[in-house]
């Protein structure tokens, strides 16, 4: 199968929720598609539990990100997963943030926008981790509500 997954690292404790890093809660085990994975498979993955699914090449390099509204757009146009490509249905280039953000402004981010989960890469683009909204809120729940003054 093309999808691949990437092995968990140990969480870190920090006193209060705005200053904790995106490292620290983030999914590590991301499951993640190639450019030629098809519409079927990547909706199987979303069965799974996985609501988006980042797309990779070069070495886990990020060029998109499939999600369930660009399947279901394609099956409401018409067209049958099997037939379609992450490459066909992608939403390319999307918004990543690095490992080195504060849930504080990760927080503002996701409020200001539409996205639910959003990739997390390095330096060189590469996907290290994916981080959604309820990561944010157990983080939040495990601080015991602690924010910044």
């Amino acid at each position: 199968m093309e999808e691949g997954a990437m092995k968990k690292k140990a969480k870190v404790k920090v006193k209060d929720f705005d200053s904790m890093t995106v490292s620290q809660v983030m999914e590590k085990e991301v499951q993640y598609v190639r450019l030629k994975t098809k519409g079927d498979v990547i909706a199987s993955l979303m069965i799974e539990g996985f609501g988006a699914v980042p797309v990779v090449e070069n070495g886990r390099k990020l060029t998109g990100i499939v999600s369930e509204h660009d399947l279901l757009a394609a099956v409401d146009d018409g067209h049958p997963l099997g037939t379609v490509s992450a490459k066909d249905i992608m939403t390319a280039n999307p918004y990543s943030v690095r490992p080195e953000t504060t849930l504080g402004t990760l927080v503002h981010v996701l409020r200001a926008s539409d996205l639910v989960r959003v990739p997390v890469v390095n330096v060189k683009e590469k996907l290290v981790g994916i981080i959604a909204r309820r990561d944010l809120l157990r983080a939040y729940l495990a601080t015991g509500g602690k924010r910044q003054p």
